[in-house]
């Protein structure tokens, strides 16, 4: 049993106190919710309607942590895990539960996120699910730390609420066969050039036309419907092709409009969307603030002989400074990283002014903190679609159309 930490607080719950509880739903982080006396418990791995004991490890200003030691009545909707690391591998949140499940759950906390960080009811469009729920992934990292002599080298992923250590992965269900054909053999030269390093590091495969790139700076492609996308491996691209053809278009029909005949992506990356939507605009204008990006979607554009598409490299500071396009007929659409829109990007959108944004995220509270700000400036709520671009897991992406009349 391991020790009592030293500035463990014990209230309401002693350390490693045996708790009986049932689960009443799932948090956006993927954890059961118990609330026993009014009292927040978060237990990882434990499904809505489980009765459930569970061994509290933390107690927090308004909640508790807790890990599930027994299932007494197991939900109607928990299935067996594919994976036999499930449970210790912090990558996968959902494998125990149906995947008609997930998907209720996933657009049931975007409806959640709304009511709680927007202060708005409004309808959530049923999550769209993925075409594959296992084999999926085009892309993964194992990590390994810095080799020890004489000491096996665990090569994987993160223990579930683990800062450092690694859980020894041959073989991972959501990513797609060829990745894992070749994990071994990657693996097999960490271990055979393990003097080589002098601290731990990330490997990276990446599914490419039928085998694995594991150079970061070697050109890999992705088909999205009829066009081809170039870039480098170790750049950002959305990670389940299987489900862009749909995500795009979902994307390209909201971006439309009535009026609208130009479009603006920002954070464009190597073209996905401003290349996908095209076709509905006389003229497409990608922004992006690394240079290596903006060049990559140029050469796309030339590949799939898009002519009505440009795209340029402009710092933060400037991103819509030589637009000429009228805002009233001008649809922006924008897919940050997880930390969302800076206020100074929102400003610069808010000045400029356009009719009609497609805001796609992968990170739904933040987007929910955005939005609020696009309510304040005269913004209305069109749309709200979740994609499942991450079964098994907790993430999502989520689609918000807005529209403002000028």
């Amino acid at each position: 049993m391991s020790e009592r930490p030293r500035k463990f607080k014990a209230e309401p719950y002693e350390w490693h106190e045996i708790i009986e509880v049932e689960v009443i739903g799932l948090s956006n982080l993927g954890a059961g919710i118990a609330k026993p006396n009014d009292w927040v418990v978060f237990i990882p791995f434990a499904l809505p309607g489980e009765k459930i004991r569970a061994k509290v490890w933390r107690n927090e200003g308004n909640c508790s942590h807790a890990d599930l030691v027994e299932i007494l009545t197991p939900s109607p909707d928990r299935i067996e895990a594919h994976c036999q690391h499930f449970g210790v591998c912090g990558g996968c949140q959902y494998q125990n539960l149906s995947y008609e499940k997930q998907l209720e759950w996933k657009t049931g906390q975007v409806a959640e996120l709304l009511v709680h960080m927007v202060g708005i009811e409004t309808p959530v469009k049923a999550a769209i699910p993925s075409p594959k729920q296992w084999a999926y992934r085009s892309k993964i990292t194992p990590h390994f730390q810095k080799p020890q002599p004489k000491k096996p080298i665990p090569i994987g992923f993160l223990e579930h609420n683990r800062r450092h250590r690694l859980v020894d992965i041959y073989h991972c269900t959501i990513a797609m066969d060829e990745i894992n054909a070749d994990l071994q053999r990657a693996r097999d030269e960490v271990k055979k050039n393990a003097t080589s390093y002098k601290k731990g590091s990330t490997l990276l495969l990446r599914a490419t036309g039928g085998k694995v790139e594991t150079n970061h700076r070697n050109p890999v492609s992705e088909k999205v419907g009829d066009l081809t996308f170039n870039f480098l491996a170790g750049d950002f691209f959305q990670n389940n092709p299987f489900i862009l053809k749909s995500f795009t278009g979902y994307a390209a029909e909201q971006a439309k409009g009535l009026d609208q005949k130009y479009l603006l992506d920002a954070y464009c990356g190597s073209g996905l969307f401003a290349l996908t939507l095209a076709k509905n605009f006389e003229e497409v204008i990608g922004i992006e603030v690394s240079e290596s990006s903006a060049d990559w979607a140029r050469r796309n554009a030339l590949t799939n002989g898009i002519e009505n598409a440009q795209f340029i490299a402009a710092s933060a500071e400037h991103l819509f400074a030589d637009i000429q396009f009228p805002p009233g007929n001008t649809s922006v659409l924008i897919d940050p990283p997880r930390k969302g829109c800076s206020e100074d990007f929102l400003q610069q959108l808010f000045n400029f002014g356009p009719s009609r944004v497609v805001y796609v995220s992968c990170n739904p509270a933040t987007q929910m903190r955005d939005l609020k700000s696009f309510l304040a400036q005269g913004y209305q709520l069109e749309e709200i679609q979740p994609f499942d671009l991450f079964p098994q897991t907790r993430h999502l992406e989520c689609v918000i159309t807005l529209s403002k009349k000028n």
